[in-house]
């Protein structure tokens, strides 16, 4: 390793950054450069901080709420260059998911042993990801699910609708293709929004893709 990985901490966790700051002080791979209480800190020292030297952020987003959704995207913002990684102490599938889609590469639960986040911070920057087996597991199983309701939730005849609004055509194009009225088909977009959480034509779309729904 050419240089020390250098690490920001953001928890108001005690024994979490305790550990972390016992553990990393002898170490020759990771340094802590910055340790804050708050994502907002955080984001305040590093405006004014000429060039911060940030290769992996670790964030608590557990019990303590140390950031939210639109922090961790300014954070990323800000050091694009860095990989964030999260902690969550309570694994909430929630903050879980909205972290990683803010763009954390990496995931652990705080009851993760001190010598695996080390390994973890250390496969993070070198490109890796790393995600403890109780979050993985959380992981799957959401997206299982999500791919259980987008093949029982909508019928043959929703999909047949879903099928063409992906093709680009209007609501009276799919309606004289399938032999039914524009109310019909407008009646079932409405349900489709309804069962898949979505309000516009283009997160239908985005979803029908994400979501393998008109596989065969």
């Amino acid at each position: 390793m050419s240089h020390s990985i250098q690490l920001a901490v953001l928890t108001n966790d005690i024994l979490i950054k305790t550990s972390l700051e016992t553990f990393l002080l002898d170490s020759l791979n990771i340094n802590i450069s910055f340790l804050a209480k708050s994502s907002d800190a955080f984001i305040q020292a590093i405006k004014v901080t000429r060039n911060p030297k940030v290769d992996v952020i670790l964030i608590d987003i557990g019990n303590s709420g140390i950031a939210n959704l639109e922090e961790i995207r300014e954070i990323q913002n800000q050091l694009p260059d860095a990989s964030i990684i999260i902690i969550n102490a309570d694994s909430k599938d929630e903050g879980i998911f909205k972290a990683l889609y803010a763009g954390a590469v990496s995931c652990f639960s705080s009851c993760t042993p001190i010598t695996k986040i080390e390994e973890a911070i250390i496969t993070t920057y070198h490109g890796g990801s790393y995600i403890s087996p109780a979050i993985a597991r959380k992981v799957l199983s959401f997206f299982n699910a999500k791919k259980a309701v987008s093949k029982t939730a909508l019928t043959n005849r929703q999909l047949q609708i879903v099928e063409g609004v992906v093709d680009g055509l209007s609501y009276k194009m799919i309606a004289d293709k399938l032999l039914i009225s524009i109310d019909t088909v407008r009646h079932h977009i409405k349900t489709i929004y309804r069962l898949l959480n979505i309000n516009s034509k283009a997160e239908l779309i985005k979803k029908s893709y994400e979501q393998n729904m008109l596989a065969a």
